[in-house]
């Protein structure tokens, strides 16, 4: 029985992680841009434009004054697939980070938003969330296009990034599990998590390896997470149907470094 993949998150039956209409995708998209997103370290395969930017790696919100940003630390490769995160981190630590969930999305998604906070506040970490009705420091949004969900990265202040998209219609009919690891992988993101297997999408998604090469935006190695393929990683780039990823012992070991 073959199992369907989602990438994390662009839609689709995924063998090879690319989005249902490539060639529609690439006309959208200058080459002055995939250059630019190249350059910043981000795969410049499958780009869509989106509202106010370009939606990279599937789920990775970048907007356009991102493309000209040029942070102060580089590519630190250690190996071919780890724990990897951003420049930019959330600060004034300790800290309460508020999340709130439109109610245009399907009202099962707050009980799942629940356990992926859930998730984190388990860890005994210096930053938590709470989830409230409005005012949010992040908002849970309806989203629609080629993906599941999107999110981007913490900003320079040290705030978290605000937004993430949903797409209810392409998650379709999933258990409460994968819809709260869903959610949770993109609150990693947020908090400034990479996917893990940043330097190897093919380990989650099929199809041929892609190393995206040094770069002058923020992946950067975790001290501490392994140096070999980690099949349960929350932050892994693509998942299956109905699957449910909880923190493993690298994934706990990540979130305590930096939090």
């Amino acid at each position: 029985m073959t199992r369907k993949i989602f990438t994390l998150f662009a839609i689709g039956l995924i063998a090879s992680c690319q989005v249902e209409d490539d060639q529609a995708t690439k006309g959208t998209v200058s080459d002055e841009v995939l250059g630019q997103i190249h350059q910043l370290g981000f795969s410049n395969k499958d780009v869509q434009a989106v509202d106010g930017g370009y939606l990279v790696e599937g789920d990775i919100m970048l907007h356009v004054h991102d493309l000209t940003s040029t942070p102060d630390q580089k590519l630190l490769r250690i190996a071919e697939v780890e724990q990897y995160r951003t420049n930019n981190l959330v600060q004034s630590l300790p800290r309460v980070i508020t999340v709130s969930i439109s109610d245009r999305l399907p009202s099962s998604y707050v009980a799942a938003l629940d356990e992926a906070l859930g998730r984190y506040n388990a860890q005994n970490l210096v930053i938590t969330f709470q989830r409230v009705s409005a005012g949010a420091d992040i908002s849970i949004v309806k989203g629609n296009g080629s993906y599941l969900a999107s999110a981007g990265f913490p900003t320079s202040s040290g705030d978290p990034y605000g937004q993430v998209k949903v797409n209810s219609r392409a998650i379709g009919n999933q258990p409460q599990s994968t819809v709260a690891t869903i959610l949770a992988h993109e609150l990693g993101h947020c908090i400034g998590f990479r996917h893990t297997d940043y330097m190897n999408r093919s380990f989650s998604c099929g199809g041929a390896a892609t190393n995206e090469g040094a770069s002058t935006v923020g992946a950067v190695h975790i001290p501490g997470t392994p140096t070999g393929p980690d099949s349960g990683s929350w932050m892994l780039s693509c998942i299956g149907s109905g699957q449910n990823r909880p923190f493993n012992s690298n994934d706990r070991t990540a979130l305590g470094y930096l939090y």
